[in-house]
């Protein structure tokens, strides 16, 4: 079965190298345009190119997928089946009907929850005990197609979004997998969603990351783990004075008991924050203009006059 596969960021390039390593038969690869990035603005590859262009597969890179161009190679292809995972673009309908068998997508979250294009980040956010992956059918409406197959994830207290990210892929790949071969047997089923319990997963802008310390810290520390690795929380921090901006990747929930904002220090040298309810340890930062480092690290550069200065903002 030919199939053409849609993706971009790096979760869908690990789940088109799977489906390599098990010998699907990608005859091209859609995925969006280079980006410029760093002080130098040289454009770079998405991660889906890069894995096709190991595996020496056609990658297109259209500004739309409705571009007449893209159409064309399709049709010249005659592929049977597309295959979605995390492309960056809403399909309308008439490029979703050229393949015969249809398209389908792998999404991460148990749908109808978290639609949309950060599920993983919400629902770790959201302080999600489980969460899971869904391979739907596409249609013209938002990730509301039917369900083919689904899969459940824990979500532990410490993880992050990077982590539930990597299971997520693992247990994604194999779903797809085996769906893919129910199609081509004919014997995939699906049934349709409840529309009732739909909620929805807006993208992660930097601007929803900044810390608001007057809040409980089992939310700061939610929203801290849902944005880790990226985009990263955030924090304006006063030093000397001098206001800067402070990355928080890692933290523990706490019982010290502090003013909101306000640093202390334990029997252990472990570097606590207070919050509006209970308190967060700090475990992993990153100063402005600086690596990231243990919140141990960070007190050890400090001196006594400097941390009498310091306060989160």
């Amino acid at each position: 079965m030919k199939i053409i596969f849609f993706g971009t960021p790096e979760f869908a390039g690990k789940v088109l190298e799977f489906l390599l390593s098990h010998k699907i038969e990608i005859v091209a690869v859609v995925s969006k345009p280079d980006k410029p990035q760093g002080r130098s603005k040289i454009p770079v590859p998405t991660p889906v190119k890069i894995m096709a262009e190991k595996y020496s597969i056609p990658c297109f890179q259209p500004e739309k997928i409705s571009d007449s161009d893209f159409i064309e190679v399709s049709q010249n292809l005659r592929p049977d089946l597309f295959v979605v995972v995390a492309y960056g673009e809403i399909i309308k309908q008439h490029i979703l009907d050229l393949p015969k068998f249809g398209c389908i997508n792998l999404h991460a979250s148990l749908l109808p929850k978290y639609r949309g294009a950060a599920p993983i980040q919400h629902a770790v956010i959201d302080g999600e005990k489980e969460t899971g992956v869904s391979i739907i059918r596409l249609i013209k409406k938002m990730d509301a197609g039917d369900i083919l197959a689904e899969g459940k994830v824990p979500i532990g207290p410490e993880e992050t979004y990077g982590d539930i990210a990597e299971k997520l892929c693992n247990i994604g790949s194999d779903l797809l997998l085996q769906v893919i071969g129910q199609i081509a047997e004919g014997t995939a089923t699906g049934y349709s969603q409840n529309e009732e319990n739909v909620t929805f997963a807006h993208k992660i802008e930097l601007e929803d990351c900044e810390i608001d310390w007057t809040l409980p810290a089992s939310k700061i520390h939610d929203l801290i783990r849902g944005v880790n690795p990226e985009p990263g929380a955030w924090s304006y921090m006063e030093i000397n004075g001098q206001k800067k901006r402070m990355k928080i990747f890692r933290t523990r929930i706490s019982s010290e008991t502090l003013p909101v904002g306000k640093p202390g220090i334990d029997s252990s040298k472990d570097f606590f924050i207070g919050c509006g309810e209970g308190s967060l340890q700090i475990i992993e930062l990153q100063p402005e203009g600086k690596k990231r480092m243990s919140g141990k690290d960070f007190l050890r550069g400090l001196s006594e006059e400097t941390f009498r200065t310091f306060k989160l903002l």
